[in-house]
C-alpha cells in the first residue's frame, strides 16, 4: 500500500508541472502588462515601468520566469500578488477556509440527498419513484448553478426574506450556496448510486443474504450499499475536487469571498501571480483527493489490495 502512495504520488508530480506550465503560457497570451497593473494608469511612466519589469522578472525569457516560480513554489513562495502586494500564499491561506467550509457542507448534502435517491430508486425498480426520482436527477443535472443561485435568491432572499441573498461568515449565509452547489452534484451521484446499486442486488451473494432470513435493511446496508459505493467513490473524489476548485459561479453569484471569486477577481485583473498561484493548489487537491480515492477502496472492498 505505501508503494502504491508513493507510485501515485510521483504520477501526479508531471500532472502538477504540465498543468503550472499550460496555465503560465495561457497567461502569457492575455492581453496587458503585470506591470502596468501593478503600477496602475497614473504612474505608468516608461523609465518606471522598465524598472519595475526587471525587478519582477518579466524582461527575462519565459522558460527562466516559469522555473523561477516553480523553485520558489516548492520552498512555499508563490510570490506577491499584483493587486495588493501581499503574499499569494497569504491571500490564499485566507480564503481557502471558506472555499472548504462550502465544499464540505454542499458535499454533505451531496452524498445524503444522492445516496438515498439512489437506493430508494434501485429498490424501487421500474415504478413511480424511481421514475420521479431520476426524473429530479435529470433536472439537477440539467439546471445551471448560476440559474438555480438567482433562483433560490430571488425566492429565499428577495420573497420570503429567509435566508440573506450575499456574503459569508456564519451558517445562515452558508445554506443557501451549499444547497444549490450540493443539490447540483447529488443528481450525478443519485444516478450513479442507483446504477451499481442494480448491479449488486442481483447478485447471488445478496440472494444468499435474502434467503437467508436477514431483515431488508441488513442485506441492503451492511452488504448492498457497501460494495455499490465502490464505484460511487471515484464520483465522490471528483465532485469533491471540481467543488473545491470550480465553486467559481456559486461564490460570485452569492459574492463569498473564497477561492473561487479570488481565482476569477485574479483572471479579471491580470494578477499573474495570483492565478498561477491558485492554480496550483487547485492541482495538488485533485491529485490528493485521487490519492485518498484508491486508497479507500482498499477498505471498502478487502478483495481489493495494492502490492
Amino acid at each position: 500500500m505505501l508503494r502504491y502512495i508513493r507510485k501515485r504520488i510521483l504520477v501526479g508530480i508531471p500532472t502538477v508541472l504540465l498543468i503550472t506550465l499550460l496555465v503560465f503560457l495561457m497567461l502569457q497570451l492575455v492581453p496587458g502588462d503585470p506591470a502596468e497593473v501593478f503600477l496602475g494608469d497614473h504612474f505608468s511612466t516608461p523609465q518606471l515601468l522598465a524598472q519595475v519589469r526587471h525587478q519582477m522578472g518579466l524582461d527575462r525569457p519565459l522558460y527562466v520566469q516559469y522555473l523561477d516560480f516553480l523553485w520558489k513554489a516548492l520552498h512555499g513562495d508563490l510570490g506577491r500578488s499584483l493587486q495588493t502586494n501581499v503574499p499569494v500564499i497569504t491571500q490564499i491561506g485566507n480564503a481557502f477556509p471558506s472555499t472548504l467550509q462550502l465544499t464540505v457542507a454542499a458535499m454533505g448534502i451531496s452524498i445524503v440527498i444522492g445516496v438515498v435517491m439512489g437506493v430508494i430508486s434501485a429498490l424501487k425498480h421500474n415504478t413511480w419513484v424511481d421514475s420521479l426520482s431520476m426524473f429530479l436527477a435529470l433536472l439537477g443535472v440539467s439546471m445551471p448553478v448560476y440559474w438555480l443561485g438567482l433562483l433560490c435568491i430571488f425566492f429565499f432572499s428577495v420573497n420570503l426574506h429567509w435566508l440573506p441573498a450575499i456574503g459569508g461568515g456564519d451558517l445562515k449565509h452558508l445554506i443557501m450556496p451549499a444547497a444549490v452547489l450540493g443539490l447540483l452534484n447529488s443528481s450525478i451521484l443519485a444516478r450513479m448510486v442507483r446504477s451499481s446499486m442494480l448491479e449488486v442486488l442481483n447478485e447471488d451473494y445478496i440472494r444468499t443474504a435474502r434467503a437467508k432470513g436477514l431483515h431488508i435493511r441488513d442485506v441492503v446496508i451492511k452488504h448492498a450499499l457497501r460494495n455499490a459505493l465502490i464505484p460511487s467513490i471515484t464520483v465522490l473524489g471528483l465532485q469533491f475536487g471540481s467543488m473545491l476548485g470550480g465553486a467559481v459561479l456559486t461564490e460570485t453569484i452569492f459574492t463569498r469571498m473564497g477561492l473561487g471569486k479570488l481565482y476569477v477577481d485574479s483572471i479579471m485583473n491580470k494578477d499573474l501571480p495570483m492565478v498561477q498561484g491558485i492554480t496550483l493548489i487547485i492541482a495538488l487537491a485533485y491529485i490528493l483527493i485521487n490519492i485518498l480515492v484508491d486508497i479507500s477502496y482498499g477498505y471498502l472492498d478487502p478483495r481489493i489490495r495494492y502490492e
